[in-house]
């Protein structure tokens, strides 16, 4: 990183006095992670105030501190702002050179469901019509095959900024994020000049705690995407849309299935291809095709459909639409892994009974042969999870094959009776096969013609946990050493 003027930076807040200019090594937020020369900003978090610190990130080198109350910093000087979130997303633009304004740009999608498909459909559209994009999200910030995980699906303004910066300097010119309701209300993209802005849907969640007071709370938040954007790209059928835009100030594109809008779907049905399971629908008002989707779930057309329409605003044309959501890969969300066998098999992250039960009630519609559900539970978490699993994969699935998760340290073998005590509420039949790995090998050795596999729970993770020890255990991986050393 190259130093930068405290002048400079402070201009992004409209700071032109009352400091002495300084050159700036870094911004930090931490103040263990405060090195000299830099520029603390002192955050208020749910769990610890950053102005306690202050003194701390002096002490450690830091050049000024940026706080929105007084502090006391020896030795550095001491700049008070209104708010020191929205500071330093403006003054980590100012030092990554704004990339979102200068270099590429950046697609915000925000909504209860969705995000992360609708962000891996416009990534996969974008590539198709030769794009190099970006993805900041659930499963990390990713350029091609390369993810590097991250703590929030939205981080904190100074890691997007950075990550931004990264993705400019890789060749992309597109970024797609997914913007998360806590991530608005902490104004980690304040002043971030999004290209477009996508709504997917709204139903209650992040209720409580430090997330949100109440779903008005919660609405409310979403809503501010629409107003840092051009045009913003919703859902005609969300009940709640009309209230998401009572005050945007972009211009309104909107998608639906069901009620009149400027890009209408309609004729949904299964797609099943050997080796791929799917969704075709027709698309119908400002263009008119029929798409091809590489992911299965009715649900996944309106996904498919907000790609479709935030795509057709940036310009890119229908034939890089058609490729992209028929080749559309979401690492660890129904995700094909090609076999040699004339069976299907899926990695899935369905971790819960609710997950779980959408995810075998989606692909029992593709009428399988069998429907086989490889799954385990997570240790030391609520026990009653580990009954409903049971007793879902027990009703929905043709056979269950019971096997090891993150047991973190419970010991596996406990995890799995209390599994069975769900599975045996129904009829359901199962196998045990404690070791994830022979688990696997044992679903490749025994699958049939026209079967579908799913193994859950695991998804995007590379890693199992035991006994507080995260071990390297990619699925992908693992398939393939069976496949390609069958037998042993």
């Amino acid at each position: 990183m190259i130093p930068m003027l405290l002048s400079q930076l402070l201009a992004s807040l409209n700071i032109s006095q009352d400091f002495s200019d300084v050159s700036v090594s870094d911004i930090a937020y931490d103040s263990r992670q405060t090195k000299p020369g830099c520029l603390f900003v002192c955050i208020k978090g749910s769990a610890s105030d950053g102005h306690r610190f202050a003194a701390q990130a002096a002490a450690n080198g830091a050049a000024a501190v940026l706080a929105q109350e007084p502090v006391e910093a020896p030795g550095a000087q001491v700049i008070l702002v209104p708010d020191t979130k929205k500071a330093l997303s403006l003054v980590s633009a100012a030092f990554f050179g704004h990339p979102a304004q200068h270099d590429l740009k950046v697609i915000g999608i925000t909504g209860t469901k969705g995000k992360t498909t609708t962000a891996y459909m416009i990534r996969s559209i974008l590539e198709a019509a030769g794009h190099k994009t970006g993805i900041i999200g659930t499963v990390g910030a990713a350029v091609g095959e390369e993810a590097i995980p991250l703590p929030n699906t939205t981080p904190i303004s100074y890691e997007v900024q950075k990550h931004l910066r990264r993705m400019a300097d890789m060749g992309c010119q597109y970024v797609v994020m997914e913007v998360s309701s806590v991530g608005l209300k902490d104004h980690r993209v304040h002043g971030l000049p999004f290209a477009a802005g996508v709504f997917t849907n709204f139903s209650e969640d992040h209720i409580g705690g430090v997330e949100h007071k109440d779903m008005e709370e919660y609405l409310a938040c979403k809503a501010m995407l629409f107003s840092m954007c051009p045009v913003g790209v919703v859902n005609a059928d969300d009940p709640s849309v009309e209230k998401l835009l009572e005050n945007s100030a972009c211009r309104v594109y909107r998608y639906g299935m069901e009620n009149a809008g400027d890009l209408r779907g309609g004729n949904c049905r299964h797609l099943n291809l050997p080796g791929l399971l799917g969704v075709e629908f027709t698309v119908a008002g400002d263009l008119s095709f029929t798409a091809q989707v590489g992911i299965p779930g009715r649900f996944n057309a309106y996904n498919a459909l907000a790609a479709i329409a935030c795509c057709h605003q940036l310009g890119i044309p229908v034939e890089a639409m058609e490729r992209g959501l028929l080749s559309v890969r979401v690492k660890g969300r129904v995700e094909p892994v090609p076999v040699p066998g004339n069976y299907t098999l899926l990695l899935d992250y369905a971790h819960n009974a609710v997950s779980m039960e959408s995810l075998l009630t989606t692909l029992r519609e593709y009428e399988p042969r069998r429907l086989i559900c490889l799954f385990g539970a997570g240790g030391n978490r609520p026990k009653v999870r580990r009954y409903e699993m049971g007793e879902a994969s027990g009703r929905l699935a043709d056979l269950s094959v019971i096997t090891a998760d993150n047991s973190r340290f419970e010991n596996v073998l406990d995890i799995i009776e209390d599994i069975k005590i769900g599975m045996h509420k129904t009829k359901g039949r199962y196998i045990e096969i404690p070791d994830r790995r022979e688990a696997i090998r044992w679903c490749l050795e025994n699958a049939q013609d026209g079967d579908i596999i799913v193994l859950a729970g695991k998804g995007h993770e590379d890693y199992q946990e035991i006994d507080g020890v995260k071990y390297p255990f990619d699925e992908r991986v693992v398939i393939r050493e069976i496949l390609d050393s069958p037998g042993q």
